[in-house]
C-alpha cells in the first residue's frame, strides 16, 4: 500500500479526540486517545537500556510517569495530577514517588476544575544539565491551559516553570539536530468541525533557560516547502486548499493534529514526530514531521489515526512507525524507517500472527496502546500492544497486553508473549470493563538493560486506576516479582482518578 493520500473517515477517533481537547474525561477515551503517545520513546532512545531522556533524578535507573487527569486536587474535580516512581535495581517501588499538581509547592498556578492536568507529558534534558526534566501538558482552556516544565536533578524533580498557552501533546527531541534538546508545543483546538481549522504551534530550540526562555524559536515549517494554491510553482506563505500535505509557520499548524509519537525515522539525527491528524468533514489520518535544521517537513504515514509508537524494529538504524489498531479493525502495522522517511508497503499483523497469542475478534482493540523498546537486549525493538477489548476467559473487556518481537525481518510472532490479570504472578483479577492495557510504556527501570513494561487499567476500582511493572530479560517478559499500585498506594487523590491514563 502506498503512504501518500490516506484517509479514512473514523467515527470512533473523533469522539475521542473531541473528549480529550474539550476537557471531557471519559476512561474509554482517556484509553485510547493518550496511552499511545505518552508511551513512545523519545527520539535518541537505544533498544530498551537506560537513556538519559528517562532519568530524572541521574541514578542511572530509568523513572516512570504516570498521568492521572480525573483527579480531583485541592477540591477541584478533574484538575488531575502526575505521579513520578523513581526506578532502582528493585524495579518500581511506590513509596519512591513523587505527586505534582497544580497545587504542589513551586509549581506555577492552580487547581482549576476540568484542567486535566497530567492529561499529556513529555521528558528531555531541555536545560542541558544532565538531568532529564518532565514537561506535562493539560487539556484545560484559558487560565487552565499551558504547560508546566519541572526541572530534574540529583534528587528528582524540582520547582517548575510555566509555558503559557501551549499544552496540547507537548514533544521534546533534537528536531534540528544541534545536539540540543527542543521542545515542540502544540495549543489545543476547540472543535473537530467539517474544515481543518489552524492549530497554534511554536518550535522552541534548546537549551532552554529555567525561566523558560528558548535559544531561538524556530519556523514551525522549513519555508523551501511553502507553495501558493494559485501557483504551485511559486513558493508563497499559503498553504492554499491542501492541509493534509501542508504545514503552516511559524506559530501554527494546519490541523488539527496529535502528536503522539518521537523518534528518528529518516536516521539523519534529527528527531521526527508521528501524529493524528484531522483532515475535516470526519476524516482522519496520519503524518510525520520531519525534523530539519530550520523547522520541519510534513510526510505522509498509512494508517486513518490509532495509536502510534516508534522504535527500530528491524535493526537497521531507522526507527520504524507502529500503528495500533489500525482503521479499527483490531489489527496493526508496521511502517519502516529509511533515508528518505517511511517506505511504502506496511507489515501488518494481528492476534492470527503465528505464535501470538489469542485468536484475533472483532472489537478486541488489538493495538488501542502501543510502545517500542528493546525488552529482550538483542538489538531489536519490540512491540507491546494494549488489547483493552479482550475477554479474558469470559470476562468481556477486562484486557490484556501482547507483546511481539522484532527481528531483522520485521514483527515476528516467534517468542510473542500475552499478559493480563489472570496471568500467573500478576497481582489483581480479570474483571469485566477493567481494559488493561489502556496505556503501556517500554522503559529499563531497573537497570539491567532491558525495556520492562509498565501497563495500566484505567477503568479498575471505579475508574481510580492502576498500573503493572512486569520486568524484561533476555527471553522476554516475566511476571515474576511484579507490582501493581494505584493512587491510594502512593497517597494521591483516589475518586475517579483515572490513573495510568498515560505512561512514559
Amino acid at each position: 500500500m502506498s503512504l501518500t493520500s490516506r484517509r479514512a473517515r473514523v467515527t470512533m477517533p473523533l469522539i475521542a479526540a473531541s473528549l480529550l481537547v474539550g476537557g471531557g474525561l471519559s476512561a474509554w477515551a482517556l484509553g485510547q486517545g493518550t496511552a499511545a503517545h505518552a508511551a513512545a520513546p523519545d527520539a535518541g532512545r537505544v533498544g530498551g537500556a537506560v537513556r538519559p531522556t528517562d532519568d530524572f533524578n541521574g541514578d542511572g535507573y530509568a523513572d516512570l510517569v504516570a498521568g492521572a487527569p480525573g483527579g480531583t486536587v485541592s477540591g477541584q474535580a478533574k484538575a488531575g495530577y502526575v505521579v513520578v516512581t523513581y526506578g532502582s535495581k528493585d524495579g518500581l517501588d511506590p513509596a519512591q514517588k513523587k505527586i505534582i499538581s497544580r497545587s504542589t509547592s513551586g509549581v506555577p498556578g492552580a487547581a482549576t476544575a476540568k484542567q486535566a492536568f497530567g492529561d499529556s507529558f513529555t521528558k528531555g534534558d531541555l536545560d542541558r544539565d544532565g538531568f532529564t526534566d518532565l514537561v506535562v501538558g493539560s487539556a484545560g482552556r484559558g487560565s487552565a491551559a499551558g504547560s508546566v516544565i519541572l526541572w530534574g536533578s540529583a534528587s528528582g524533580l524540582t520547582g517548575g516553570t510555566k509555558v503559557a498557552t501551549y499544552g496540547f501533546r507537548p514533544q521534546a527531541g533534537d528536531f534540528d539536530g544541534d545536539g540540543t534538546t527542543d521542545l515542540a508545543l502544540f495549543a489545543g483546538v476547540g472543535y473537530y468541525g467539517d474544515d481543518a481549522t489552524p492549530q497554534g504551534a511554536r518550535l522552541w530550540q534548546g537549551p532552554l533557560k529555567r525561566t523558560g526562555t528558548p535559544a531561538a524559536t524556530l519556523d514551525f515549517m522549513d519555508k523551501s516547502q511553502w507553495w501558493s494554491y494559485e501557483d504551485e510553482e511559486r513558493p508563497g506563505p499559503s498553504c492554499g486548499e491542501r492541509p493534509e500535505t501542508c504545514v503552516d509557520g511559524p506559530q501554527s499548524v494546519k490541523g488539527p493534529v496529535v502528536p503522539q509519537a518521537v523518534g528518528d525515522i529518516n536516521g539523519d539525527g534529527r528527531a521526527d514526530i508521528a501524529m493524528n491528524d484531522y483532515y475535516g468533514d470526519g476524516e482522519w489520518g496520519n503524518s510525520v514531521l520531519y525534523g530539519t535544521a530550520t523547522g520541519f517537513k510534513r510526510g505522509d504515514a498509512p494508517g486513518s489515526s490509532g495509536a502510534l509508537g516508534v522504535g527500530d524494529v528491524n535493526g537497521d538504524h531507522y526507527d520504524d512507525l507502529v500503528v495500533g489498531d489500525s482503521d479499527y479493525e483490531s489489527r496493526a502495522m508496521v511502517a519502516y524507517g529509511s533515508a528518505d522517511g517511511l517506505k511504502d508497503g506496511v507489515q501488518k499483523f494481528d492476534q492470527d500472527l503465528p505464535g501470538v497469542p489469542g485468536a484475533e475478534e472483532s472489537g478486541d482493540g488489538f493495538g488501542r496502546s502501543v510502545a517500542v523498546g528493546d525488552v529482550t537486549g538483542d538489538g531489536y525493538a519490540d512491540v507491546a500492544l494494549g488489547v483493552v477489548g479482550e475477554n479474558v476467559r469470559d470476562v468481556a473487556d477486562a484486557g490484556a497486553v501482547v507483546l511481539v518481537r522484532g527481528s531483522a525481518d520485521g514483527v515476528t510472532g516467534t517468542g510473542a508473549q500475552a499478559f493480563h490479570q489472570d496471568t500467573a504472578d500478576v497481582p489483581g483479577v480479570a474483571e469485566k470493563g477493567d481494559f488493561f492495557g489502556s496505556a503501556v510504556s517500554l522503559l529499563d527501570v531497573t537497570g539491567d538493560g532491558h525495556g520492562d513494561l509498565a501497563a495500566s487499567s484505567v477503568a479498575e476500582n471505579a475508574q481510580a486506576g492502576a498500573v503493572w511493572s512486569l520486568r524484561g530479560t533476555s527471553s522476554g517478559l516475566t511476571a515474576r516479582k511484579s507490582v501493581a499500585f494505584g493512587p491510594k498506594d502512593v497517597a494521591a487523590p483516589n475518586t475517579a482518578a483515572l490513573f495510568g491514563s498515560g505512561l512514559r
